[in-house]
């Protein structure tokens, strides 16, 4: 895959893109937070973020297959939750299926659910996919 410098998720359309520029590479069908519109603002609220981050880090020992961890909550976000006497949530990822379910059980539902505590979700071949795709760093811009 040519190399990527950012991601683009679409929430309402339920899919990311990786992007050369503003040059679609490769876009995937994805699953977000349980409770899906609106930007997340405190733990358990099983919100996706909204707004701008970056990949932190590649964890090959994620309990959902492989992940990519986002870097929300952000300093602003942070300072709110704090003012506000809340905790913003964290562990914010790309990932595929949870480990502790076949995978071929999983990927039909996973296809038509949102079902996450706020991650984005694809399937766990995607995430391989783009595990290697994706260098530490790259921004990814989600969008209502």
């Amino acid at each position: 895959m040519e190399n990527i410098d950012n991601i683009f998720v679409e929430k309402a359309k339920r899919v990311m893109h990786l992007r050369q520029g503003d040059k679609i590479v490769k876009s995937y069908k994805i699953s977000l937070g349980k409770s899906p519109i609106g930007a997340k603002v405190k733990s358990g609220d099983n919100k996706t973020p909204e707004g701008q981050y970056s990949i932190e880090m590649h964890n090959p020992k994620s309990a959902f297959h492989l992940s990519l961890r986002i870097s929300y909550p952000n300093e602003e976000q942070i300072k709110a939750a704090k003012d506000s006497n809340y905790s913003p949530g964290g562990d914010i990822m790309i990932h595929g299926y949870p480990n502790k379910i076949p995978a071929f059980l999983f990927s039909f539902w996973h296809r038509w659910n949102d079902w996450t505590a706020g991650c984005i979700a694809v399937t766990n071949d995607e995430i391989e996919e783009i595990y290697k795709a994706v260098k530490d760093g790259t921004p990814i811009t989600i969008v209502p």
